[in-house]
């Protein structure tokens, strides 16, 4: 079942008061959507699908028209999720930098999405705040969540590419809150976008917690967020969760999971659209029944889903979805 923001934030405070995690998953195109979405549905947890601006770019062909790869992967979430009734389905638009303001309204006005995250974070502090208090305005007229960002997390997410990581400090992040009014606060611990092995990150899993702290005793508790989490431990992403983060987000391991899955296919089948060197072209006939895309795209489908669906169990979401 597809999710409304009123929802997805009845999702966020259960995770908060229960302490566990919601993966948010970026996706492209139908393959990764039916495969994530399904498997949510195996675990029986609710989930977040996430589009960037390459992804609508890249949904809308040709052309790059991010309005209608947009209206796609929204379409296709929204006809696809309907199918399951023990999991919540959300879409979220990741990491939208201010020239995407315009783009975040049109989303938000004609019901695309869920949430929001605007990333004003490689702005000073008071400009940061200014943007992101002009998207809540609007998004919050219709029940969108808003998710907004401070500090720099390294690595490359899209468009987004930092060198560097800067991290959060929790006074800023209560002033962030406090001013702007979001529902999620996204806070740079170290980790990174992009491949990564979370055995030799060094994250600042205590400064979650400081956050969080600060935000309750000030009356401000908000939903924190991670990431750059696919390389991540379990033990660290288990212990962000114990110290406040709700939504987790995950990209590069499900593209990992295609690639591998899809390569080992080929490796095994390769003589099926190749003709092998023992053979004459013209007596080689290529095989159909492999190389058909539903027979090797399946297989990284199959990979997908059984990466989203532990990772629910990791995170605690599986069996608590809202709609059980």
């Amino acid at each position: 079942m597809f999710l409304t923001g009123d929802k997805m934030k009845d999702v966020f405070l259960k995770a908060k008061r229960n302490r566990f995690g919601i993966i948010a998953s970026n996706v492209v195109f139908d393959t990764q959507i039916r495969a994530i979405i399904q498997g949510y549905a195996a675990a029986n947890s609710d989930g977040l699908m996430q589009m960037s601006s390459g992804a609508v770019k890249y949904a809308a062909g040709a052309s790059q028209d991010i309005k209608i790869g947009a209206e796609l992967i929204s379409v296709m979430i929204k006809t696809f999720a309907k199918q399951f009734n023990n999991a919540g389905i959300g879409l979220h638009i990741d990491h939208a930098t201010p020239n995407y303001f315009d783009f975040l309204v049109y989303c938000i006005e004609n019901g695309l999405v869920t949430s929001v995250m605007i990333d004003a974070s490689a702005e000073k502090m008071e400009e940061n705040i200014r943007i992101t208090k002009e998207v809540v305005a609007v998004a919050h007229k219709y029940n969108i969540l808003v998710e907004g960002e401070i500090g720099h997390i390294k690595g490359t997410e899209d468009e987004i590419v930092s060198d560097t990581e800067l991290y959060t400090k929790p006074e800023e992040a209560l002033e962030f809150v406090q001013k702007t009014d979001v529902d999620l606060f996204a806070a740079s611990v170290g980790t990174n976008h992009g491949v990564s092995k979370g055995a030799k990150i060094e994250l600042h899993l205590d400064l979650i917690k400081e956050i969080d702290d600060l935000l309750i005793k000030h009356n401000c508790e908000r939903g924190l967020v991670l990431h750059g989490a696919s390389g991540l431990t379990d033990w660290q992403q288990q212990t962000a969760i114990k110290n406040g983060v709700v939504k987790i987000n995950k990209d590069t391991h499900y593209q990992m999971d295609m690639a591998a899955a899809v390569q080992a296919f080929w490796e095994k089948e390769k003589y099926a659209i190749v003709c092998p060197p023992d053979i004459s072209p013209d007596d080689y006939v290529p095989n159909k029944s492999k190389f058909d895309p539903r027979k090797w795209l399946v297989k990284g489908e199959e990979a997908m889903q059984a990466t989203v669906k532990g990772f629910c169990e990791m995170s605690g979401s599986a069996n608590n979805s809202i709609l059980l």
